[in-house]
């Protein structure tokens, strides 16, 4: 049946979605002054950040934040219900925009692409509980993972079906475990970071090559240039070396010429007549 509408009515207004508040709150808070559970947690969180930046640094169409919240709902911003992912990743949006968190209203109504929760005894059931399921049923986050920097056993990681649900990702031989969204590997790495030695989680390309942070790729590019600078030092030896045993071949050549031709004079025999 068509419903014919006069001038006077109007069609009902569609469903507000739950995260586009009417109007948006203006009154968010963007830190609530609780520090990340330990230095580590601070480092691993700041070591995923800068070495993906690293590695797309020729692009602009992704954000990256650690430890901001996360407002999604009308709801959760009247409650204070602050969500603050320690590692996420929302791609095709515009990279340079300054951000103080992430609202979801304000972003198109976007979402985290791949989260990742440093977890640690204290948060470690709510990140596998209740946040899990927030990640699935809500944000349908493709790619969750969660690491304790203190057990290195405890690299876990989801991918979202094509029902919404989650589903375990299962590690590789090495134990890393493949973000399919990223297009990287996570896994661990023993080694010392801002003067603090720890089994740190990273990223690994699809060879297996670390990804490196800022730093480590200057040092890369410092090391090769070094040895480029080494290759070309030791080129030019070798060449200087060739044209020395040439000049010194020559010179033997002239001097067995010389020697032949006073010889041939002794004899009296002009060297001339034998050219």
């Amino acid at each position: 049946m068509t419903t014919n509408i006069t001038p006077n009515q109007s069609s009902p207004a569609p469903p507000v979605p739950d995260w586009e508040p009417t109007p948006p709150p203006t009154d968010l808070i963007f830190d609530d002054g609780e520090p990340l559970e330990s230095n580590r947690h601070r480092i691993g969180m700041n070591v995923l950040i800068r070495s993906l930046q690293q590695a797309w640094s020729d692009r602009n169409d992704y954000f990256v934040g650690g430890n901001m919240f996360v407002y999604y709902s009308r709801t959760q911003a009247r409650n204070r219900d602050f969500k603050g992912p320690d590692f996420f990743v929302v791609l095709n949006v515009e990279g340079t925009a300054s951000r103080q968190g992430w609202v979801v209203w304000d972003e198109d109504g976007r979402y985290p692409d791949v989260i990742v929760e440093l977890m640690s005894p204290s948060t470690k059931n709510v990140d596998i509980g209740e946040k899990k399921n927030l990640y699935e049923s809500v944000f349908r986050t493709r790619d969750y993972f969660v690491f304790d920097p203190f057990d290195s056993n405890s690299l876990q990681g989801w991918r979202l079906d094509v029902n919404f649900r989650y589903q375990p990702l299962v590690a590789n031989e090495q134990g890393w475990l493949w973000c399919e969204t990223l297009g990287f590997w996570l896994g661990t790495w023993d080694g010392t970071i801002d003067r603090e030695t720890a089994l740190w989680l990273r990223f690994y390309d699809r060879e297996g090559n670390l990804v490196f942070l800022p730093e480590e790729a200057e040092h890369q590019r410092a090391e090769t240039e070094s040895q480029r600078a080494e290759a070309e030092s030791q080129r030019a030896e070798a060449e200087f070396q060739r044209a020395e045993s040439e000049r010194q071949r020559a010179e033997s050549e002239r001097q067995r010429a010389e020697r032949l031709a006073a010889r041939l004079r002794e004899l009296g025999e002009n060297p001339e007549d034998l050219s």
